[in-house]
Formats: structure tokens, C-alpha cells, sequence
């Protein structure tokens, strides 16, 4: 089924929920076959973002799968989104967040037309604030490793209030709590996470690492 249409430029019920839960988790490689069982751990260790990137194998059979069991309590999002067509696939499959390595505005403009929420990726100032003119409220900083949280500094003090910086790109539990304190609304955490063939005990390890680091920024005076 569709997503619901929404006029571009309305706040999203999944920007909302996703401000409720800043870490999300990126499953590149997943399949269908495991993508319940790896959410399953995810929920219990507290993380409540998953994203399916479609350079997954039958990425939108998993993110239907998702959304299935889990919508009600997640947000289940699609990455590495391209196009404007893809992102009409990937909202008939449940997903309610739409991320991008770059930024397109059709990509931009067709999901905030379906009522999702996109997230494109963002490199320099120019892309951000052109990102921000075509509708997005939520900005995907990659790769934010080698962007720095410096950069992260420079642009909370120009971006327009409200937008949601999230860092993606060589982010783990040892430099998630500086790019916190410097100004990111929450992160998505790939490899550090989840890989292709991680076992499930160490998945809910590493998940609990990274809500211990964001946390422990966050209870800091």
C-alpha cells in the first residue's frame, strides 16, 4: 500500500519519531531471510532506526518485512535512494525514511510528497542549504569522518534552526559522543554495527555500546 500524499514543506510523523530515536541502524547487505531476526535484537538493545540500503540484496522484500512486524514501533527506512522512482518503490514497500549518499531534489520532492521523510547526503555548505530550499529538515553529513566535527560546528551556527544534522560515515561508539557534543541531532552507524554475517550476541553488543556513548554525552553538565 502507498504511503499516505502529503504537501511538501508538512512536518513528518516519521521526522518526529526519528528525532525520539537518533541512532539508526544501517543494514547494508541484509536479506530477507535474516532481516527480522536482526531487527529483533536491535529493538531490544534500544535502537528503533533501521535502514535497508537498496544496494542490498532484495532490499525492498526486506524493508516490507519491516515494516510489517515492526512499523508500529519503528522507523524503518530506505538508503542509497537515487531516484525519484525508487523512492515511490521503496514508500510501497512501508518505509518512512528515505537517505541518500547525495542530493537530489526529485528525490527530495517525491518523498516529502508520499509524507516521508528524506535525508540526503551533504558535503559542503552550498549542498546543505540547497537540500534545506527543496523541502528536507533533515541533513545526512557523508562521509562525516572525513567531514569533521568541525564542520559540524561551523554549520549549527549558520543552518536555519531545526534542522537535524545526523553524521554517517566511519561513525562507532569511540567518536559518536564528540560529534554529539558538537552539534549532530543523531547518527547512522554502518559497519560499526552491522555487517553481513555478525553474530547476533555481538550485534546487541555493539547496539548497547553505541546507545552507552550517545547517552553518557548526553548526561554530561
Amino acid at each position: 500500500m502507498s504511503a499516505p500524499i502529503q504537501a511538501p514543506g508538512t512536518p513528518s510523523p516519521a521526522g518526529r519519531l526519528l528525532d525520539g530515536h537518533p541512532l539508526v541502524a544501517i543494514l547494508r547487505g541484509v536479506t530477507p531471510a535474516e532481516v527480522l531476526d536482526v531487527a529483533a535484537v536491535l529493538l531490544d538493545a534500544g535502537i528503533r532506526a533501521i535502514e535497508v540500503p537498496l544496494n542490498s540484496p532484495q532490499p525492498l522484500e526486506s524493508i516490507a518485512r519491516l515494516a510489517a512486524r515492526h512499523g508500529h514501533e519503528a522507523v524503518i527506512g530506505a538508503g542509497t535512494v537515487l531516484s525519484a522512482d525508487a523512492v515511490r518503490q521503496v514508500a510501497d514497500a512501508g518505509a518512512r525514511v528515505v537517505l541518500a549518499p547525495n542530493f537530489h531534489p526529485a528525490v527530495v520532492q517525491e518523498a516529502l510528497t508520499r509524507g516521508l521523510l528524506p535525508m540526503p547526503g551533504v558535503a559542503t555548505a552550498t549542498e546543505a542549504f540547497a537540500a534545506i530550499d527543496a523541502g528536507a529538515t533533515h541533513l545526512k553529513l557523508f562521509p562525516a569522518d572525513a567531514l569533521g566535527v568541525s564542520t559540524v560546528k561551523g554549520w549549527a551556527a549558520v543552518l536555519p534552526a531545526g534542522t537535524a544534522m545526523f553524521a554517517v560515515g566511519g561513525i562507532d561508539a569511540d567518536n559518536l559522543g564528540q560529534f554529539r557534543a558538537d552539534g549532530i541531532a543523531g547518527a547512522g552507524i554502518g559497519s560499526a554495527l552491522y555487517k553481513s554475517g555478525v553474530a547476533l550476541d555481538e550485534l546487541h553488543r555493539r547496539a548497547k555500546a553505541l546507545r552507552a556513548a550517545w547517552f553518557a554525552e548526553a548526561s554530561k553538565p
